[in-house]
């Protein structure tokens, strides 16, 4: 698949719900002596590698609308390119950075709402047409494409000018330098298309996808902002209770549906190299080394005794939860993909994650997350609103 470090998953199938009668057990890591038992799982492209940089957002996301196009009947749907979401969002993020006189998020940061935006706006376009690695590349670093993009944005507002169009022009050269130029037309097996017609052809309804989060600053069942920096493009979220958006996640992968999930991943309990995330009540973690600033790597080397044996998980309340957000302890780090439900050997729920760092750890590129990790660290999730329990749909007035 182009120049992309990828590989497929060895459970990349569509899932059914779990035979009582057959059951087949999974482990976090080699020297696990968890036993996870399938519930559900659903069917995925392959896992990628976002590489150093800050895009998690995109990867997942996409990763999730592949998905659902799987869950809509295609077989094997073309993996969609990160990268064009990335520049068109670039593009987007620079003007409203200008226009705001520099009061609002610069970043290679984004929110799941930023793919809707981009996809009605500009369209899409397969990975195998704009893969966004140039030259002898072969993985993504955009530390210094950033550094550029970041420069040109500030000057250009400071000097009070505004958005002109040789401003415009020279933006778009650090892009095409660094990521390749945007093709007008391409042909995929025979047929031509532009980005905007290929969106058209694959079918998804941006307007069918929502994002649900769950704070109590916020009044219930009602539309909040979600507030986060990334959040650049003042995206929406429905606001429920936590139980609720636990039973949201649960109770969609019941059904048939994925989601993309936003969370916090700096906590000790997050282990992508022990393919789990987990929130021990009173277990010592040993920390070795430090995350990269956009955590687009397994991180700091994390060592417990609770990454091989199941423990027990300290109880996570609303008011735990908000306080971690409002003391910042809980942030906006990475995005993700949950694609199934298991259960541990002593009926502990967790969620199956796609992840886009790669297949380094031993899980091939995902990881295991417990409910209570879950209710703790979740910024927000994104599905398809025919994928929401009817209680709550209700409640929403969907």
């Amino acid at each position: 698949m182009n120049r992309l470090i990828i590989s497929i998953f060895f459970l990349s199938f569509i899932g059914f719900s779990y035979s009582q009668k057959d059951p087949i057990k999974f482990k976090n890591s080699k020297e696990s002596n968890y036993n996870f038992t399938k519930l559900f799982h659903y069917g995925t492209t392959p896992v990628q590698d976002q590489g150093w940089t800050g895009t998690c957002w995109s990867f997942s996301c996409l990763s999730f609308f592949e998905s659902e196009l799987i869950r809509m009947g295609t077989a094997n749907p073309s993996i969609l390119s990160e990268m064009y979401i990335v520049r068109r969002a670039y593009e987007s993020k620079a003007e409203k950075y200008i226009r705001m006189d520099g009061k609002t998020n610069f970043s290679e940061g984004g929110a799941f709402h930023d793919i809707p935006f981009v996809i009605k706006k500009y369209g899409v376009v397969p990975l195998s047409v704009y893969d966004g690695l140039v030259g002898r590349t072969k993985s993504y670093n955009h530390g210094i494409m950033f550094q550029e993009l970041e420069s040109s944005v500030k000057e250009q507002q400071t000097s009070g000018n505004g958005i002109t169009e040789s401003w415009k022009k020279n933006f778009s050269k650090i892009l095409d330098e660094h990521l390749g130029k945007v093709p007008n037309e391409f042909e995929v097996e025979g047929k031509k298309y532009t980005s905007n017609s290929y969106a058209d052809a694959i079918g998804l309804n941006m307007d069918n996808y929502i994002s649900l989060t769950s704070f109590t600053n916020h009044e219930m069942y009602k539309e909040c902002e979600l507030e986060i920096p990334d959040n650049w493009a003042w995206g929406d979220s429905y606001n429920v209770g936590l139980e609720e958006l636990l039973m949201a996640c649960k109770e969609a992968l019941k059904n048939g549906y994925t989601l993309a999930w936003g969370a916090d991943v700096s906590e000790d309990g997050f282990s992508f190299s022990n393919g789990l995330a987990i929130v021990p009540d009173a277990t010592d973690i040993e920390v070795k080394g430090n995350d990269n600033k956009n955590f687009s790597n397994a991180g700091a080397e994390k060592l417990s005794d609770a990454f091989k044996n199941p423990t027990k998980e300290l109880n996570i309340t609303p008011e735990l939860r908000q306080l971690g957000y409002d003391n910042k302890t809980t942030t906006d780090d990475h995005g993700m993909h949950i694609v199934g439900l298991y259960q541990d050997q002593n009926g502990t729920n967790y969620f199956l994650v796609k992840n886009s760092w790669g297949t380094d750890n031993y899980p091939d590129g995902y990881l295991y997350v417990s409910e209570n990790y879950f209710k703790y660290k979740t910024i927000n999730i994104y599905l398809h609103k025919d994928g929401i329990y009817p209680e709550l749909r209700a409640k929403l007035n969907l």
